[in-house]
Order: C-alpha cells, then structure tokens, then sequence
C-alpha cells in the first residue's frame, strides 16, 4: 500500500486500467495535514471532532461458485485518521473485487475493513446492505431553515470569510441552516462536486445572507470535499464565534461513491444520519 503522498501524483485525471482481480495497493492515501496547516490548525488537539460517511454503490464480488454478487457499502472514517483516501483509487480498488471470488460477505468485510484502515491511518468502521435489506433503505433530505430562499445578488465565487457576521447584540440563539448551492471543484482534475449542507449553531445569531453568499462562494474553490467542510467550520468558527457548531455535507456521488464530511464541537443532537437525500 502506498505512504500518503501528493494529490497530483494520485490517479485522478490519469488513463487508468480497471484491474477486476483484488488488488488492496491500489489506495491512494493523502495526508489530511497539509490542508489543516492552510487553517492554522498545525498541531495540538483539532476543534472538532466528527467522521466522512463513504457510501459505495458500486460493491460486487463473485461467490465461489462464480455467480456475482453485489451490496452495498457503508464506510466511516474518523475525522482524526491522519489520512484521507482519494476517490479514484477508492473505486479502482472496489473494482478490483468484481472478479474475485470469495467465501461471502464476511470475507469481502473482514478485507475492507483490514485494507481500509491501513490506508486511512485508523480504524474505520465498514458496513454492508445485503440485496435482501435494500428495501429497508430511506431518503430523508438535511433538516433545517433554507437559505436558499433568500432573493440575494452574488458577485464573488471564492470562499470569503468577511461575509460571515453575526449580531453581537442579540440574544444567543439555537439555529440550523440548510443550503443545497454548495458546488465545489475537484482539488486536481477541476471537475464539479455537487452537494447540500447543514449548519446548526448556537451563539449570536448569524447573518443569513453573508453565509449563503459565503457557501455560494464556494463554487469555484478546488479543494477535496472533507477540505471544504473543515474549511467552512473554521471560518464560521473564527468570524461568529458560536458556542456549539456542527457542519455536514451530504455531497452527489461520483463513480459509484459519495462522501459526506461531518465536523462538530458538541455531540448532543448533531449526530450526522446517513439518510441518502434526493440527489444523492
């Protein structure tokens, strides 16, 4: 398995043979510090907690008799796992599970689980849905009021940090916002991530226009999706100082996988559900 190392050394944007036998070297683990250093947040204890929901449409294998077999699977990293996955090598190493037989699904889980946290850095948590429970699966859509009501002018599509203001005056307030014009950029190929957030907080109330046009901002900013998440809490964190904050993205899959970043400073009631919403 390959030591972190740069995202423009990953297979993102690279001609790429789909290999169909398992082959667990094919993760690509990018260190998360490099990104942190960029939000000052060098060393010592993150002020945040929180996990990246992976869930992988695209899972199959063959069973001993070389019948295929599909599921689906459900990744759960911890926030402080010192590396990320990079999606592309993520799905190439799911691929390679197509034509491989094995006894069962304990067999493919016992594999993921053991790879999967070699290449994060830290246990991770793997579950899959049987084609017996897919009925049991929900869409639920991110609870809370919709800034995307707002009739606003927006100008500037870079993430600024000024735009997030709050009444210092006013009582404190518990509050959860929900946009679905979060749109982000790949950090190496350029190409679009779509997804929606949800913002709960409580401290000083905080100006809804400025944070929709700040997530707006967004729109033509490169980072990986756990980046702009981690981004978002600091800057809220920074320029309204709330109390409590937690911050979730539920992002559109790509090549069979979505990723959903949550970042808290309190656990009561922020848990992040992985309810599958529309779009995804």
């Amino acid at each position: 398995m390959h030591a972190p190392s740069m995202p423009d050394r990953s297979p993102l944007g690279q001609p790429s043979a789909y290999v169909t036998q398992y082959e667990p070297s094919l993760l690509f683990p990018i260190a998360r510090q490099g990104k942190r250093d960029e939000l000052g947040l060098g060393g010592g204890t993150l002020p945040f907690f929180g996990v990246d929901i992976w869930n992988a449409y695209e899972l199959s294998w063959l069973n001993l008799r070389g019948k295929p077999q599909v599921a689906i699977g459900t990744i759960t990293v911890p926030a402080d796992s010192p590396n990320i996955i990079e999606s592309k090598s993520f799905k190439l190493y799911l691929n390679s599970f197509n034509q491989t037989r094995l006894a069962g699904a304990d067999a493919l889980l016992h594999l993921l689980q053991a790879d999967l946290s070699a290449g994060f850095g830290a246990p991770v948590r793997v579950a899959l849905t049987l084609p017996d429970s897919f009925g049991a699966l929900k869409l639920g859509e991110l609870e809370g009021q919709l800034l995307d009501r707002l009739d606003i002018e927006v100008s500037d599509y870079t993430p600024n940090p000024a735009l997030l203001q709050t009444d210092p005056d006013s009582a404190p307030v518990e509050q959860t916002l929900v946009s679905h014009l979060l749109k982000s950029n790949c950090l190496v190929t350029g190409q679009p991530d779509w997804g929606s957030v949800q913002i709960r907080y409580c401290g000083a109330p905080i100006d809804e226009a400025g944070l929709l046009r700040y997530l707006i901002g967004f729109r033509t900013h490169n980072e990986f999706h756990e980046q702009c998440v981690e981004r978002i809490f600091i800057d809220i964190l920074r320029q309204c100082k709330p109390q409590k904050l937690s911050v979730y993205a539920r992002y559109t899959r790509r090549g069979g996988l979505d990723i959903n970043p949550w970042r808290s400073n309190f656990s009561a009631g922020s848990q992040a559900l992985n309810l599958r919403n529309a779009r995804q």
